[in-house]
């Protein structure tokens, strides 16, 4: 081996056992930083939708597309509605087994890739969620939940769309009960045949606040329990006069009933007074043509009245994956809507829980600065450590001012360590202790030594030091022969 590349390597080995301590001690420093703050959220999360066809249902097969982009498992749970997902949110138990009703979502269609779901669970069972789409008008249930005590609490990613009150009727049925094809009035419901939404959803609960507003008794009603599509299915069959969702138009069943012949919508021409009695709603229009602009359907504007629903998860979910679901609820319900504009949401609006602060600092400034030029995973380690990783660097900064002294001495023991042997030669010979020939046989086995010796070109003069005063001892031990 060249002595040049030779002194190279011992260099590099030198700094290398030098700075390997320090090395050591802030990877340790990095690991439990690391395992304490845990910057990377979990590869798999659970997030609770609705009954199958519904809105909450289409919504979350979007949301797992997403996040499968950014390397997140989306698990979707089918529910009754928003009262039981707020139960799974929480955990606690609901009556009449209504949150245990609870079973897989479908996947998803039209040639996509299916999200994972969950499988049937036995009903001793809850789900343990970790998002869910919780409508508004849903604090009654929050607030049971909460005398309860034993619930985890929650918090608002903000709200992301409306869902308006969809009354379909057939207009055969009006004819029949009312004389007239057209209703205009919730009092002309009275002795109909009306479903208001399954066991575990907010639908009936909605119902039955509009009928108190209306003076109207529930029990006036032939009101039935069924889920969404088993509604539609007895809907269409004629066995019942009306039903009643509330869900976003991007529903199946809403967009079909508003197509199909012979079914009508319920206007509520009292939209604004709903909206102050009952401050859960808000007056939305259904715009003319907005469902067919070729068939100008509907043909005027609608008034109705609406929910607006949250995305809602539990307070100890990672912080990263409250970020990833905001940024996911803004391409999803950002754009243009049949009741919204751009850009209107998602929204930091939310009347029952607080927003949680990963959601308050995206509305305030946006997507963190670092992932908007650097890969999630990478922006999202530094943006969880840095914190860590400036109180890991004031720790080691004056660490490190030891390294070249350090360095220094491990360099220059190579050389010092011979001047022993080399000053207990002189002393013999001054105290005439052994003789010049014994002493030149010592002598000559440090010289043998010192040409293994290595060092770099910056100490190089303390060696050649080293040998002219080996030399020197020499001289001196030939002249006392």
């Amino acid at each position: 081996m060249p002595q040049i590349l030779r002194n190279t390597l011992l260099s590099a080995r030198d700094f290398a056992a030098t700075a390997g301590p320090f090395a050591l001690l802030a990877l340790v420093l990095l690991t439990g930083a690391y395992l304490l703050l845990k910057p990377n959220p979990p590869r798999h999360v659970v997030l609770a939708t609705g009954p199958e066809g519904s809105d909450f249902a289409e919504f979350g097969k979007r949301y797992a597309e997403e996040l499968k982009r950014r390397g997140i498992e989306v698990k979707l749970v089918a529910s009754p509605g928003s009262s039981a997902n707020l139960r799974m949110l929480r955990g606690v138990p609901a009556s009449n087994g209504a949150a245990d009703s609870a079973v897989p979502a479908a996947g998803a269609t039209n040639g996509a890739t299916p999200p994972a779901v969950t499988n049937a669970l036995p009903k001793s069972e809850m789900p343990v969620v970790d998002f869910a789409f919780v409508q508004g008008g849903s604090s009654e249930a929050l607030r049971a939940i909460d005398e309860d005590k034993r619930g985890v609490p929650l918090v608002a990613l903000g709200s992301l769309f409306y869902e308006p009150v969809w009354i379909f009727y057939r207009e055969d049925s009006a004819k029949r009960l009312n004389k007239s094809t057209t209703i205009t009035e919730l009092a002309q419901l009275k002795g109909w045949r009306v479903n208001v939404g399954g066991r575990g959803g907010g639908t009936s609960g909605i119902m039955s606040k509009l009928l108190t507003a209306n003076g109207i008794e529930r029990d006036s009603l032939k009101r039935s329990r069924l889920d969404q599509t088993p509604a539609v299915m007895a809907f269409l069959a004629a066995e019942q006069d009306a039903v009643v969702f509330a869900s976003a138009p991007e529903s199946p069943m809403v967009r079909m009933l508003l197509m199909t012949p012979g079914v009508k919508l319920f206007e509520f021409p009292q939209a604004e007074a709903y909206s102050r009695q009952l401050a859960f709603l808000t007056p939305v229009v259904l715009p003319r043509g907005v469902v067919d602009i070729a068939r100008n359907m509907p043909p005027r504007d609608v008034p109705l009245v609406a929910l607006t629903t949250s995305l809602i998860a539990r307070e100890g979910t990672h912080p990263a994956l409250l970020q990833l679901f905001v940024q996911a609820a803004h391409k999803i319900h950002g754009g243009n809507g049949w009741f919204s504009r751009a850009g209107q949401f998602p929204s930091a609006q939310s009347a029952d829980l607080p927003l949680a602060k990963e959601a308050e600092r995206y509305y305030r400034s946006g997507p963190p600065l670092l992932q908007r030029y650097l890969p999630f995973w990478l922006a999202n380690l530094i943006d969880r450590m840095w914190v860590a990783l400036i109180s890991i660097i004031a720790i080691l900064i004056p660490l490190t001012r030891v390294l070249p002294p350090l360095y220094q001495f491990r360099i220059r023991s190579r050389i010092f360590r011979w001047y022993r042997g080399l000053r207990e030669i002189e002393e013999a010979l001054n105290k005439q202790s052994a003789p010049p020939t014994q002493l030149l046989e010592r002598l000559d086995r440090i010289d043998a030594h010192l040409e293994q010796v290595s060092v770099p070109l910056s100490y190089a003069d303390q060696l050649y030091d080293l040998k002219s005063h080996v030399q020197m001892v020499r001289e001196r031990l030939k002249q006392a022969k």
